[in-house]
């Protein structure tokens, strides 16, 4: 029986997962920053309530894997964040999924640009990044993350 990968819009009632995704993924390569157990911990105050937008991707009933997008501060765009996917599920194709649904919903909403923090650590990540059209651009030195070593900028008025 074949199961419809679906992905909607965030509703508060998928807060936790959000939460438990994210932890576990951050816990499996990295570690959990302060900024980032604010942000998972409220996601609608942080996240939402400040017009960004998250995403879901929904397998049958089950929560399997999430993205973010947060509004720059100080600049036209959104950061794409917080997206990660379920470990018993990773290699499935999810997170390519929740990334070609991230640059359509993009690109329907004009969105001038997209940027993302990320490490070079995570390979297959950048690969994909780089084959759906993202650029690495200078990381500044005050980088929101600790753990970032790359950012990448995906230009949509290019």
């Amino acid at each position: 029986m074949s199961t419809k990968l679906e992905i909607i819009p965030f509703d508060n009632i998928y807060s936790n997962d959000f939460y438990v995704l994210n932890r576990e993924w951050l816990e499996t390569y990295f570690y959990i920053e302060p900024f980032d157990e604010a942000v998972l911990s409220n996601p609608k105050d942080h996240i939402i309530d400040k017009g960004g937008f998250i995403f879901f991707a929904k397998l049958d009933t089950q929560i399997v894997g999430t993205y973010a997008f947060m509004p720059l501060k100080d600049q036209s765009g959104f950061e794409l964040t917080k997206m990660a996917v379920s470990p018993n599920l990773r290699g499935q194709k999810i997170g390519q999924q929740l990334l070609t649904h991230c640059l359509n919903f993009a690109k329907i909403n004009h969105f001038s640009r997209l940027l993302l923090y990320s490490n070079t650590t995570l390979e297959n990540a950048i690969y994909l990044y780089k084959k759906i059209g993202f650029k690495e651009i200078p990381l500044e030195k005050e980088s929101p993350y600790k753990r970032s070593d790359i950012k990448m900028e995906f230009d949509l008025n290019a």
